[in-house]
């Protein structure tokens, strides 16, 4: 069965931290995880992931441009991959350009970490049929 890699850019450390234990814990075992754009654009260069969750705010400005590179083909991953995004707010502007780039989920904070382990296997992160309990 083939690895379904997933990846997390989430620059909260305990919070990327705690989802990316969790998933373990279940059997998710291939999350990678990045805090920082640049160190998620190295990743995505040097591999293919199945799935991305991206935080896309940050200092209360909206940052799309790692959705944008994966679009693009700019990356090792499929541009059609599914993605799903963090953000701490989303009014119907922010929505559409989502849509326009095939954002699949926008998962608003403050949430649960499990939202988060629902979202990878939705996007088939290994293992799991169903989300956790």
């Amino acid at each position: 069965m083939p690895e379904h890699r997933m990846l997390l850019v989430e620059p909260a450390d305990m919070l990327r931290r705690t989802v990316s234990l969790t998933a373990r814990s279940l059997g998710l075992e291939a999350i990678d995880e990045a805090a920082s754009l640049p160190q998620a654009q190295r990743l995505l260069r040097e591999r293919r992931y199945a799935g991305a969750v991206i935080a896309i705010d940050s200092d209360g400005t909206l940052d799309l441009t790692l959705v944008d590179q994966v679009r693009q083909g700019q990356t090792a991953s499929d541009a059609a991959m599914p993605i799903a995004v963090l953000a701490a707010q989303a009014d119907p502007e922010f929505i559409e350009a989502l849509r326009g780039r095939d954002v699949r989920r926008v998962i608003l904070k403050p949430f649960r970490a499990k939202v988060l382990l629902e979202t990878f296997i939705a996007m088939g992160a290994g293992g799991l049929a169903e989300p956790p309990a």
